[in-house]
């Protein structure tokens, strides 16, 4: 389905080439200040425009449709619409019957028998991620001023050194190909006792959303996968006051699936984009064979570049959530 929530529920629509672009919330609370203009910040952050990134240029301009008066929300389903300005469908005509390699075209297909929008992914483009995003913008409201997110890009290509990473997807552009990296977030202000045990866990909720990005490959929180390898005495956080300040963090910020008053970190993977410029060897539904396909259209080199403000939208919108539970 395309709505997630229990409290802060958001309906996600809209298609890359389609008209639009949007989403619906319900559960906001009435009397929050909430303008257009509060939206720019981070929709700025996903804009195209840097090197590596997509020539596709939109104004990702926010129109809130309804759950506003006077400047504050009323209470009523929040609806934030975004108009698509800048599409080449025709790049697109031959995905239909040539669909791309690790793209969603052939299970969108497969799924609805040929009726879905093949156009630049359809309803599975990551341009669907600019309504999460303004989404998130909401959540943050909610989590009020006290909750701060640092969001960094700590990896790309492989490379954990940031000095490389301009190099690394230059290479790949001129390599007519692509690559991946790792988005690293941290939260601090959310206090002890988020979460809802068993299976509405801190984890469980921001995963969800997590992966729910296109995209997304892999998320750890605290320690990660490096807590397999290492001794309960390495992993325990000790506690230093009655508060439950920790001396080290490999939690994450989560115990037992409840936040614990520490940072919140978590991580995610991102794959390298699938749309590449380089001929690949895939099969033809049209010719019955295995043919070269090579992809026209606006693509990212590294679509990690973009995604650091919508992985923090996603941990946003799920907090926000949680925190409405409690």
């Amino acid at each position: 389905m395309n709505s997630w929530g229990e409290k802060f529920r958001i309906t996600l629509w809209g298609e890359s080439h389609g008209q639009q672009v949007g989403v619906s919330i319900d559960g906001v609370p009435a009397g929050i200040a909430l303008s257009e203009d509060d939206f720019s910040t981070d929709l700025n952050r996903r804009k195209s425009g840097a090197a590596g990134t997509t020539p596709r240029h939109e104004s990702d301009t926010p129109r809130i449709v309804s759950g506003i008066y006077n400047g504050y929300t009323t209470g009523s389903p929040l609806t934030i619409e975004f108009n698509n300005e800048n599409t080449r469908s025709g790049d697109y005509k031959s995905l239909e019957t040539h669909p791309r390699p690790s793209h969603a075209d052939l299970v969108a297909r497969q799924k609805w028998n040929g009726y879905n929008d093949p156009r630049g992914g359809g309803h599975f483009s990551g341009r669907i991620t600019l309504a999460l995003v303004a989404a998130g913008v909401v959540a943050k409201k909610i989590l009020g001023t006290q909750t701060t997110f640092q969001t960094d890009i700590i990896a790309i290509g492989g490379s954990h050194n940031k000095e490389d990473f301009a190099k690394i997807i230059e290479q790949a552009q001129q390599a007519q190909n692509s690559v991946g990296g790792v988005v690293e977030c941290r939260i601090n202000g959310i206090q002890a006792g988020v979460g809802e045990p068993f299976f509405d866990s801190v984890e469980s909720q921001i995963a969800h959303l997590l992966f729910a990005v296109p995209a997304v490959k892999g998320v750890e929180f605290g320690a990660g996968f490096k807590a397999a390898d290492m001794k309960g005495s390495e992993h325990n956080d000790p506690i230093c006051d009655a508060q439950g300040h920790t001396a080290t963090n490999h939690a994450g910020g989560i115990v037992g699936g409840i936040s614990n008053g520490n940072e919140i970190v978590v991580r995610a993977a991102i794959k390298p984009t699938a749309s590449i410029s380089m001929a690949q060897q895939t099969f033809n539904f049209e010719s019955g064979s295995i043919e070269p396909l090579v992809i026209k259209g606006r693509h990212d080199v590294c679509i990690t570049l973009r995604a650091a403000v919508v992985i923090e939208a996603a941990a946003a919108i799920a907090l926000a959530d949680l925190s409405l539970r409690a």
